[in-house]
């Protein structure tokens, strides 16, 4: 039962990745695209949460983690897909914050968001 669920784990993680690619995140221009990109995207790709509902959570990463137990990279593609979509600029940073406080707290320091990171 444990290897299904790391299986369904990593799957999640790999989905994510061929969304980011997709929406062009994985290139060296910088992606320009909208919240509802994503959620078609994400709906195409049948990953097995609802978007709008992760979001209307009151700890979006938090949710992730206990509820859909996101891996650590599927979480860090995530925030990246969602941090270069047209969501509100507060929601972003707090989303960003979030997930960079559990990961470091983790140890597993994510290079790619904390570069996104403001002054």
């Amino acid at each position: 039962m444990e290897d299904f669920i790391l299986k369904e784990i990593d799957r999640i993680g790999q989905m994510l990745m061929g969304i980011a690619r997709k929406l062009g995140l994985l290139r060296d221009e910088t992606p320009n695209y909208s919240l509802t990109d994503v959620k078609e995207e994400f709906a195409q790709n049948g990953l097995p949460f609802d978007l709008d509902a992760v979001l209307q959570q009151e700890n979006p990463i938090l949710y992730l983690v206990e509820n859909v137990q996101i891996s650590d990279q599927g979480l860090e593609t995530f925030v990246d897909i969602l941090f270069h979509s047209d969501i509100n600029e507060d929601r972003k940073q707090a989303l960003l914050a979030d997930a960079i406080t559990y990961l470091d707290g983790k140890g597993y320091f994510s290079f790619r968001l904390h570069s996104l990171m403001t002054d």
